[in-house]
């Protein structure tokens, strides 16, 4: 049996078409999964060698289902991202006309892609969410709703058609998915990389955050991702989702990191990973004093120092 690839489901999903773009993906068994949860979890058990899922648009930012689900439980590593244009067809079964829509459903991350439009062009549809855009489709199709938004490519697939395409509130609009696995070494940098890490802070007083900022910002790292999650510890209790620009084999990163242990109660490694978003090599460039090459001379400054030799 090939290896497999599981990702979010049903086929027809954005998340599928993502997964396509990845080389790998054509010598792999793709199989669709109900939800996050379910596909992250068959990596967790075994039943699948890596995941596919969304996990930030440019609309509404982080989804927080795959960050909940990459927070807590049996830590898992990302390995790859892919950056997908988002637009939106309105699906429905042959026949029906804009007139005849009282129900619509697609994905919870699509509705603040299409608010405006659906305000506008059917402001008195009642709007239910479906597990992914795709599984809205299916919904269509099975009769429990009028319309679905969901790509055009899906409309094939379930019997439907696009009543309107090119619909979206916000111009290039994008969604970000990435490749979870179990853990093990990140792969080489390539000058072009993303570190992602969920940080708790060990007490709450005031520039506790900050605190966690510095770590960063005094290493000259570009932060490019900070969200916060609550713990399910009570009010006020959250965790921090970051995503730094830098590889943990960087001086930078790795310092940065090491300071970040030594003063949170808990620090999860997420991955580093090349950036979908340049080409390798191709990250701004660094601010004076932050290259490996002058965090090395540094060091061996102060062991020189320590020998008596300054």
């Amino acid at each position: 049996m090939p290896a497999s690839y599981a990702y979010l489901g049903p086929e027809g999903t954005f998340t599928e078409v993502a997964l396509r773009t990845l080389p790998e993906a054509a010598t792999r068994e793709l199989i669709p999964y109900v939800s996050v949860q379910s596909a992250l979890d068959a990596v967790r058990t075994g039943e699948a060698e890596a995941a596919f899922v969304p996990i930030e648009n440019s609309v509404e930012g982080g989804i927080t289902t795959t960050l909940d689900e990459l927070v807590a439980g049996e830590p898992l590593t990302i390995y790859r991202e892919v950056l997908l244009s988002i637009t939106f067809a309105l699906l429905v079964r042959p026949g029906t006309a804009l007139a005849d829509i009282k129900t619509v459903t697609a994905h919870p991350a699509a509705q603040p892609q299409v608010r405006n439009w659906l305000r506008a062009h059917l402001p008195d549809a009642l709007w239910e969410s479906a597990a992914s855009n795709a599984d809205g489709a299916r919904l269509v199709q099975e009769g429990r709703y009028d319309a679905a938004f969901a790509g055009e490519f899906a409309a094939a697939r379930y019997g439907l058609v696009p009543l309107e395409t090119g619909i979206h509130d916000a111009e290039n609009a994008q969604t970000r998915f990435v490749l979870v696995g179990r853990p093990a070494r990140p792969a080489a940098p390539t000058g072009a990389d993303k570190t992602s890490v969920v940080l708790w802070q060990r007490d709450d007083h005031p520039g506790a955050l900050r605190d966690l900022i510095d770590e960063f910002a005094t290493r000259g790292i570009n932060l490019m991702l900070l969200q916060s999650r609550p713990t399910g510890e009570g009010i006020g209790n959250y965790c921090f989702c970051v995503d730094a620009e830098g590889h943990i084999s960087d001086r930078r990163m790795a310092e940065a990191l090491m300071g970040l242990k030594r003063v949170c109660l808990q620090v999860r490694f997420l991955g580093s990973y090349p950036r979908a978003d340049i080409a390798p090599g191709g990250a701004r460039t660094l601010q004076p004093g932050t290259s490996d090459q002058e965090f090395l001379a540094a060091s061996d400054w102060v062991a020189r120092c320590q020998d008596g030799r300054f």
